[in-house]
């Protein structure tokens, strides 16, 4: 299996009962591993048993639906972020929850999502006036998105808080009078964060809209909570969900992304060059900007098997894509020996953020998704080809 195989797995944790899998699967390949997804979402499922709170797959960060039969049997359903992902849930999800927000809605996707979503949110008043009594009329639960004004962040192109943030109503800006038929409130200021943050936040979502809560049945905390992450606070969550649900009879809702998938993927790459330079670049079959677009956008280092920091080990490499893009880079890594062509590397957390985002430029293939069964079989879900490149652009 080349390189892989002379490594340690320590960096990711206890992983050598998946070398086989690696050297299986074809590259470049997500590589989804079923039995880490149901050790998420047994943990999930535990905390809507203990305190009722109603969790949602939020689809943004995970939409692989191959998984969505499993998922279902332990969640309460999926959150959408406007029609095509609405459309998802409810073909491969049926028998749950679709909820459904968009910051904006077309008035002819309305029409649809009022017929396949059980709540739709709303970002504004004037969206609202304009299309809430399509919703209303189809059966739909209605909701409006908040903005508490308190940034627990510091990233601003996470924060939904910022100033000049597009992302929920701010109370200056909230109208009492046109709440008839509003059932429920909507946040989401978190991302990759603890229950500390919640919390802080709760205390700004009552300050500020404190007023408007008995008159709800419900409130959805949003993304953006790491609850299978260790270390996360669940304890304190039970404390936020029971604060909701005790003082004012609500129904909570909870809409984590990446908790669900967490450290559930991999991606499985082959060394297709080493150019000389300052550090030696290892040019892979995968791609930052193509199929890991988070290294680029946010940045983002992500955990590689059996390598260090820059440094850390006797041979260093710059990871690069074989785009014409100059920037195209992973990250400098450091390794116990030399790495030569054709050898494997495998990046971990690689099944949120990637599916999702990926695309074709420079007519890279997209990855193969793959679904490796706790028995140990590799299935692979699906491969992209030159039609797939073709048909975006015709």
């Amino acid at each position: 299996m080349g390189a892989l195989g002379a490594y340690s797995v320590g960096a990711l944790g206890a992983y050598e009962a998946y070398r086989a899998l690696f050297a299986e699967a074809p590259t470049p390949a997500y590589l989804v591993m079923e039995d880490r997804l149901r050790a998420n979402l047994a943990i999930l499922k535990k905390l809507q048993e203990e305190t009722g709170v109603r969790v949602l797959l939020a689809q943004k960060a995970f939409s692989m639906f191959h998984f969505y039969p499993l998922i279902a049997q332990y969640l309460s359903g999926t959150a959408a972020s406007g029609l095509y992902e609405a459309r998802l849930a409810h073909d491969f999800m049926p028998n749950r929850e679709n909820h459904v927000f968009s910051p904006a809605y077309r008035a002819a996707d309305m029409a649809e999502i009022a017929q396949i979503a059980d709540h739709v949110v709303f970002n504004s008043f004037s969206q609202w006036e304009a299309l809430g009594r399509i919703a209303l009329a189809a059966g739909c639960t209605c909701g409006l998105r908040i903005n508490p004004e308190h940034s627990t962040q510091e990233t601003a192109i996470y924060d939904p808080c910022a100033s000049g943030s597009r992302l929920g109503i701010r109370r200056c800006d909230f109208r009492e009078e046109l709440l008839a038929g509003i059932t429920g409130l909507h946040f989401h200021t978190l991302c990759e964060q603890g229950a500390e943050p919640l919390a802080e936040t709760l205390d700004a979502v009552e300050e500020k809209f404190g007023a408007y809560l008995p008159r709800m049945k419900w409130i959805n905390f949003g993304g953006g909570h790491h609850i299978t992450r260790k270390g996360y606070d669940i304890p304190l969550l039970r404390q936020c969900i029971s604060r909701m649900q005790e003082k004012y009879g609500l129904t909570v809702y909870i809409e984590p992304g990446e908790a669900v998938a967490l450290d559930a993927g991999f991606l499985v790459a082959e060394v297709l060059e080493i150019v000389s330079a300052d550090t030696p670049v290892a040019i892979l079959d995968t791609s930052a900007a193509c199929h890991m677009p988070d290294v680029l956008e946010m940045p983002y280092r992500p955990p590689l098997l059996g390598a260090g920091e820059a440094g850390e080990r006797a041979y260093a490499y710059v990871l690069a894509g074989p785009t014409c893009l100059a920037g195209d880079t992973i990250g400098t890594y450091s390794f116990d020996a030399p790495l030569a062509i054709g050898d494997r590397l495998v990046f971990g957390d690689m099944a949120i953020y990637t599916m999702v985002k990926n695309n074709t430029f420079n007519g890279m293939p997209l990855p193969a998704i793959c679904a490796a069964k706790p028995g140990g079989e590799v299935e692979i879900v699906r491969r992209f080809g030159y039609e797939d490149f073709r048909m975006r652009l015709s």
